[in-house]
């Protein structure tokens, strides 16, 4: 895929590198977890740079969004709504029928274990949706 939006002709990994570097707090330490995550629970996952500077990973579809805001990151899964969270990660965007978010704070700690899982799932579905 090629830097959406991107005049640099930077690399979506260069720019979310960049975004990470920029941001020179826990939020950029957080992002840069969540996003090795990510690449762990989906070694083919492709980074992608959409919407004026919103890190994005798709596998056969969008996987998910990483934002970041004053008081949180943000994972926003596309197909939230469709998928099985038994360890309850999903705290926003509860209300919709499609997506799902997990709203991180400073100092919370994340169950890596089932982000991952998430993630899996809904590469599943994503690939279960593009087969027909």
């Amino acid at each position: 895929m090629t830097a959406s939006g991107s005049p640099s002709g930077k690399s979506p990994s260069q720019l979310i590198d960049a975004r990470i570097e920029e941001l020179g707090d826990w939020r950029g330490a957080l992002l840069s977890r969540l996003r090795a995550l990510i690449k762990e629970a989906d070694p083919e996952v492709v980074e992608d740079w959409k919407w004026r500077g919103v890190p994005t990973w798709y596998h056969d579809g969008l996987i998910c969004t990483g934002e970041t805001y004053k008081a949180v990151v943000k994972l926003t899964f596309a197909k939230g709504a469709a998928l099985s969270d038994p360890a309850r990660l999903f705290n926003s965007s509860l209300e919709g029928t499609t997506r799902r978010a997990i709203d991180v704070r400073e100092g919370e700690m994340i169950d890596e274990a089932a982000l991952k899982a998430l993630v899996r799932a809904a590469v599943t579905l994503n690939r279960s949706k593009a087969r027909g």
